[in-house]
């Protein structure tokens, strides 16, 4: 009879489950979400025909709202991101329905007309499928919640399990054992960023709380998640539409209104149920200093330019769960501590793929024993998603550089070679010889990522954008290293060890 396990030993194995069955989706979801702390610069880079001047954000303002006024006066809502010296273009959204679909339009602030700019969904793409995964919002997020959830419980059976992990983590053993040198590594990244890895995934729940947990609104609020929005003090409380036909004031005048009041420009404005005649234009302006995701709002008729109200004192509740939201997006974070975040998000994306291989090292067979199809499986989905998505990401950017400006379709093209190139990559890398798979998957993307330096010199070559390029190619320096470490360790065994267990201990 085999002796029952001890608390501990159940950790180790939640721990290594929990961490394994969702450990790929988790990797990019830290990888994609780390990049999303300067999805700014990135989209910046990927529409290198916008300039840095900020326009008038009045006459954008009403340049705005006389094209959307032409495209669907009929809307339910129109969006407006004004332009700031971050963000030069202006960015329009309008809609019939909130259940989609969606229109979107990059305008030039200075004729209001589309600007004349690639098509591409920039930065914006990596933070919307670090939390959905291109999948449809609800089901993605669902997937995301249940991976950070699991995520959690890895987290805190892990602090349990390794009770020298405060220890360990001043020894790095390589040299002893692959499985002792992967375990090392495993530890040094989940330590060195642990308050990070526990913060950033306990406030993605919070953050996705009303979705997860709608009990308490739907029964109190009877489903009206506005009015619950407007006694929270999240939003302005909003107007119904009367039905009959309005004549609203140019939107530049309600901006000028809001700038006179606050001493600031506005960021956002949204008007309801345009073309009525309570149609609303409310305003939003940059979150104050602090760690709280609030935003500053105020509601105008936009008939008479008349103020109808401002957002509510938020109670300590709402607070508490903007606090939340403002940790995990570090709006917060000036330059040296978002550098400091992605650091961290390098770390927890690290952490995760030093344990997956560390699963595979540890199942592999004595010699002359065969290698079971779990196995086999996992070390194809290790190399196909920490090889792969990489090659993926670059895809994307030299995409961006590369198709035609004018073709049709485009930001869904550069996404479509994104998932063409992960997909591709995957598949080569499970037909690799087995000595060599780490060292080429993990070459591939990193000439890619220093190709992307020369292609921007080649297709745009403009200096402001030598940040972004000496990142790709640091990079890219940063996968050739890995390969080349893993290249090493390969070559230091025979070619009988080699064909034998591969490279999972490389």
């Amino acid at each position: 009879m085999s002796r029952p396990r001890s608390f501990r030993q159940s950790m180790a194995w939640l721990h290594t489950w929990s961490g394994l069955v969702v450990g790929w989706v988790l990797f990019a979801i830290f990888v994609t979400g780390t990049a999303s702390y300067y999805r700014t610069e990135i989209s910046h880079w990927m529409r290198p025909e916008l300039s840095e001047t900020a326009a008038d954000p009045v006459a954008a303002a009403t340049r705005a709202g006389t094209f959307l006024q032409k495209t669907m006066p009929d809307a339910a809502a129109w969006s407006i991101r004004l332009p700031s010296a971050e963000s030069p273009a202006v960015t329009v959204y309008w809609w019939r329905s909130f259940a989609g679909p969606f229109h979107h339009a990059l305008l030039d602030p200075a004729t209001g007309e589309r600007a004349s700019v690639r098509d591409t969904h920039g930065g914006n793409f990596l933070y919307r499928f670090h939390y959905e995964l291109n999948l449809p919002p609800i089901w993605g997020r669902w997937i995301v919640s249940a991976c950070a959830m699991n995520l959690l419980i890895a987290l805190i059976s892990g602090i349990v399990t390794h009770r020298r992990i405060f220890a360990d983590f001043f020894t790095f053993r390589r040299a002893r054992s692959a499985q002792r040198g992967w375990l090392d590594a495993h530890n040094v990244m989940g330590v060195l960023a642990l308050p990070f890895h526990l913060m950033i995934v306990y406030t993605g729940l919070v953050t996705l709380s009303s979705m997860l947990m709608p009990w308490a609104v739907k029964t109190a609020y009877h489903g009206d998640i506005l009015r619950y929005y407007a006694d929270a003090g999240i939003l302005v409380a909003g107007r119904p539409p009367v039905g009959r036909p309005g004549q609203a004031l140019p939107l530049g005048e309600i901006v000028s209104r809001a700038v006179a009041v606050m001493g600031e420009t506005p960021e956002l404005m949204v008007v309801s149920h345009p073309g009525d005649a309570a149609a609303t234009a409310t305003v939003y302006f940059e979150e104050p200093p602090g760690l709280a995701h609030l935003h500053p709002q105020i509601a105008y008729d936009a008939a008479t330019g008349a103020e109808l109200g401002r957002v509510g004192e938020a109670g300590a509740a709402t607070r508490t769960g903007a606090v939340m939201v403002g940790l995990h997006e570090a709006h917060f974070a000036a330059a040296p501590l978002r550098l400091l975040f992605f650091l961290c998000g390098l770390m927890g994306a690290a952490a995760v793929a030093t344990g997956l291989v560390l699963w595979t090292v540890a199942r592999v067979p004595k010699k002359g024993a065969p290698e079971g199809l779990g196995l086999r499986f996992v070390r194809i989905l290790n190399l196909g998603t920490i090889a792969g998505l990489p090659a993926g990401l670059a895809a994307y950017f030299l995409a961006n550089r590369l198709l035609p400006a004018g073709l049709d379709a485009r930001a869904d093209r550069e996404v479509g070679a994104f998932f063409a190139v992960w997909m591709l990559a995957a598949l080569a890398s499970a037909l690799y010889p087995r000595p060599l798979a780490w060292p080429i998957a993990l070459a591939v993307p990193g000439f890619a990522f220093l190709a992307i330096p020369g292609v921007d010199a080649l297709t745009v070559g403009e200096f402001r954008f030598i940040g972004f390029d000496i990142a790709m190619a640091l990079l890219g320096l940063l996968l050739l290293l890995a390969a080349r470490l893993a290249g090493r360790r390969v070559l230091a065994r025979n070619p009988a060890q080699s064909r034998l267990h591969g490279t999972a201990e490389a």
